[in-house]
């Protein structure tokens, strides 16, 4: 198993720094590099970018409008952009429902929906968690009863990610209460837009709003929407959570964040204190771990191996990292990473202080969103049970 890149893979490497250098708004790359808040504008606008150059939906192929990169380009791409501070691509369209229309939907939907996916245009949100409905996704209740020509949607969802931006919604939705939970469940795609639909935004302690309930009160959602077959949704389902999964472990991200964390520790002076610089090291080596065990998967694949499904695995490690290194950060601030007052941060503070405490806002508030990352996507309980089960069978 060779690791190393081939000179055409460092010559690609290459070229997207140079582009992405030339066209990443420096503006939204400093809010990324300081971890301050992206506004919808902001990530609208780098998927524009992106959708203008055919690379939003970059793991796309070429029959789909996609550049048809191999998995080794495709994880080259994203870390260039990571290290360079560009927003992550918001998943919800390029990276997880449009592999389910491709695979899934039919020539009609291929025509209607990917386009506006792939320049950026459409905001898609994900309908999956309900009250009582997370982890144990195979129980939810939002119904969809067919009516001639169109199902008749009621019910919620919840934890609805930057939902009260969304256009369009990929929705799991109970057509049948026969058999098995997982049988009786189908995937719609719905219009945000549509009568009886209600999005609440959840207000987090932070003052930011990120998570919404979605509620559907008799809310008409036309047949022709209905992705595959009635009752087959949970297998699409699936399909969808190994890209989410794969998605969340985002190891270029903790590449980035790693650096950071280093800034800070170097700044406020802990970069001497041994114990913590032993911190920083081990998370540097689990950083690495994640690499290396991405890459495998990518050489397996590029040579035709099956791998083994790890998309699991590498949500329970990309998680756990993603914690590791807000906390650390969080540690180094120590009291200046507790200020966070909204308005200022809009109007340009970054947590200046006297005696050269700088670029620490908003510490403590990231650290308290990160908590969530090993419970969305799977909680990760649940997650080591079925990579238990893929290896020891």
């Amino acid at each position: 198993m060779d690791l190393s890149f081939t000179p055409e893979e460092q010559k690609f490497r290459e070229d997207i720094r140079a582009w992405v250098k030339e066209n990443l708004p420096q503006e939204i790359s400093h809010k990324v590099h300081n971890a301050l808040e992206l506004t919808r504008d902001d990530l609208q606008s780098w998927a524009k970018i992106l959708g203008k150059k055919g690379w939003l939906g970059y793991g796309w192929p070429k029959e789909f409008g996609g550049p048809g990169w191999t998995a080794i380009e495709r994880h080259l791409f994203e870390e260039e952009t990571a290290l360079a501070g560009a927003p992550r691509i918001v998943p919800f369209g390029p990276v997880m429902v449009a592999p389910v229309i491709q695979a899934f939907g039919t020539p009609e939907q291929h025509k209607r929906f990917l386009p506006g996916i792939a320049s950026g245009e459409v905001w898609w949100s994900q309908g999956y968690s309900e009250p009582g409905s997370g982890s144990d996704l195979a129980s939810l209740k939002t119904k969809a009863e067919r009516q001639g020509d169109k199902y008749i949607v009621n019910g919620q969802k919840t934890w609805t990610t930057l939902g009260q931006y969304g256009d369009w919604m990929f929705n799991l939705v109970r057509t049948s209460s026969e058999g098995k939970p997982q049988t009786g469940i189908s995937f719609l795609l719905l219009d945000m837009k549509s009568p009886g639909v209600t999005v609440r935004p959840i207000k987090l302690l932070d003052g930011s709003v990120e998570v919404n309930e979605v509620w559907f009160d008799n809310v008409e959602v036309p047949a022709e929407n209905l992705i595959g077959e009635e009752n087959k949704g949970w297998t699409y389902a699936k399909h969808l959570l190994s890209h989410e999964r794969t998605n969340i472990a985002d190891v270029n991200r903790a590449k980035r964040e790693l650096e950071r964390l280093k800034r800070i520790a170097k700044t406020e002076g802990l970069w001497d204190d041994t114990r913590f610089r032993d911190e920083i090291a081990k998370l540097e080596v689990d950083v690495v771990a994640l690499e290396m065990m991405v890459l495998r998967v990518l050489s397996a694949a590029a040579s035709g191996k099956n791998s083994l499904d790890v998309a699991g695995l590498l949500k329970i490690k990309g998680s756990e990292i993603q914690q590791r290194y807000t906390e650390l950060m969080m540690l180094a601030g120590g009291a200046y990473s507790l200020p966070l007052i909204r308005e200022a941060m809009h109007a340009g503070w970054q947590g200046d202080f006297p005696g050269g405490h700088v670029g620490l806002a908003p510490l403590a508030s990231n650290y308290f969103n990160m908590r969530k990352t090993t419970i969305y996507g799977g909680s990760n309980e649940v997650q080591r049970n079925i990579v238990a089960q893929t290896v020891l069978g």
